[in-house]
């Protein structure tokens, strides 16, 4: 724990109590509240957490109003530029970047286990044809922990370890699967002469019938969609994953409960809203009218995958994507594509109007990813489940973290009751 070197003083009624302040390496001083229940008799309300801390974590941190994000102590934008996605997972995982040496081993281990269980393959045929693929990751995930009971025992180290990797390595192959699956084309095993991406792009699009090349452009591309995603502090499906962690809960079904929470449209599908609004907006003539709409306070439209919760300037993710989307566009062209072209429009008029400047509504990570992915080939339905690949490496990290913390306790929120005051059953031939 932090050195607590300042105090807070809290008075309500008749009581004053003394609450111990953290100083973190960065960020705001935080009051620990963990003893007011027992000292005071009384606890917080903060729907939503958002001026709560829930742990200490050493892995990454946010500063909004700066538009910084730092994995470890380093700039998103110089690991995006200069490292790999795999290179970041260790770096997440074990907390400094690694030799040549570490980073050939690790490589070695995450793509010797990116096949699944081949009994898994009678488990994706148990859903219907139509099913969201978010729903098949969910399940199929979940359903790891009866095909790995090697690597379920949260208390063992070298278990954690073994689930970790297996988790990595073997997403990318889950949701490729899970895509194929549903659109009605056979499986395609990965490849261990491959990258993490290109593996990823080849399970998603080859077909038996003839070969597929990965274009180095585009596995670059989805190399930093990998990295830009992989964690983003204590959001929704972290939070997720440490709760249902902290019952001691297996490995698996804990990252199964982070892709359920990351499934939620105000989490993990910004980037489809995005798309879709896009859609909507239809054709490059018809921008302007959805600017002003935007605009206009008693008009609810908004312009999806501009501005962020948490950034309050340039989303630092978004400057790197943009250049991948530039790279993607010129490769793929967008031409034939009104859906391109209108996001392409939309930018530069967003970015020239004084109006997104002033409210620092720009496009975030959301709008270029949804933009990149469009151009691949990708439905929308997907547009998550890459998120969820994406963002395994933090899950796992964070719950790596929590399980060796010492002071990790299960997770109890309290509540502010506002329902009935204790009464007497009434019997029903008397109500």
């Amino acid at each position: 724990m932090a050195d607590s070197t300042k105090t807070a003083t809290l008075s309500f009624g008749d009581t004053t109590i003394e609450l111990p302040m953290y100083s973190p390496s960065a960020g705001p001083d935080v009051i620990d509240i963990s003893k007011l229940y027992a000292q005071g008799g009384v606890f917080t309300h903060d729907p939503g957490f958002t001026s709560t801390s829930s742990c200490e974590s050493t892995i990454t941190f946010i500063d909004g109003g700066k538009g910084e994000l730092l994995h470890r102590g380093y700039p998103i934008d110089q690991l995006a530029e200069k490292s790999h996605f795999l290179e970041v997972c260790y770096l997440l995982l074990y907390g400094e970047l690694p030799t040549a040496a570490q980073l050939e081993d690790f490589e070695f281990r995450v793509t010797r286990h990116t096949m699944v269980h081949e009994q898994m393959g009678n488990f994706f045929r148990g859903f219907r044809r139509d099913a969201h693929p978010m729903a098949v990751m969910v399940g199929v995930v979940g359903a790891m922990s009866a095909f790995y009971h090697d690597s379920t025992d949260v208390n063992d180290p070298w278990q954690r370890e073994v689930a970790a990797i297996r988790l990595i390595a073997k997403m990318p192959t889950i949701a490729a699967w899970a895509f194929k699956y549903t659109i009605g084309q056979p499986m395609v095993y990965p490849r261990n002469d491959l990258d993490y991406a290109s593996n990823f792009l080849r399970m998603c699009f080859a077909v038996p019938a003839e070969d597929y090349e990965v274009d180095p452009i585009l596995a670059r591309a989805m190399d930093r969609i990998f990295t830009l995603h992989a964690d983003h502090e204590q959001n929704a499906s972290t939070s997720t994953v440490r709760l249902a962690s902290s019952s001691g809960a297996n490995p698996f079904a804990c990252i199964a409960a982070g892709i359920a929470c990351l499934w939620g449209p105000a989490h993990g599908g910004a980037n489809q809203a995005c798309l879709e609004m896009l859609r909507e907006i239809g054709t490059v003539d018809r921008i302007p009218e959805f600017i002003a709409r935007a605009k206009d306070k008693n008009d609810p439209f908004r312009l999806m995958g501009f501005g962020h919760r948490v950034y309050k300037n340039f989303d630092p993710r978004a400057k790197v994507m943009k250049k991948s989307a530039d790279e993607v566009l010129e490769l793929l062209g967008v031409e034939n594509n009104p859906t391109l072209q209108v996001a392409k429009e939309l930018e530069a008029q967003a970015l020239a109007d004084p109006y997104f400047a002033e409210k620092k509504l720009f496009p975030n990570v959301d709008f270029y990813s949804g933009i990149i992915l469009e151009a691949m080939g990708f439905p929308t339905s997907m547009f998550t489940p890459i998120f969820a690949v994406s963002r395994t490496v933090g899950w796992v990290s964070q719950w790596k973290e929590m399980i060796s913390d010492p002071t990790m306790k299960i997770g109890r929120p309290r509540q502010l009751y506002t329902g009935s005051t204790a009464r007497d059953y009434v019997d029903v031939e008397d109500r």
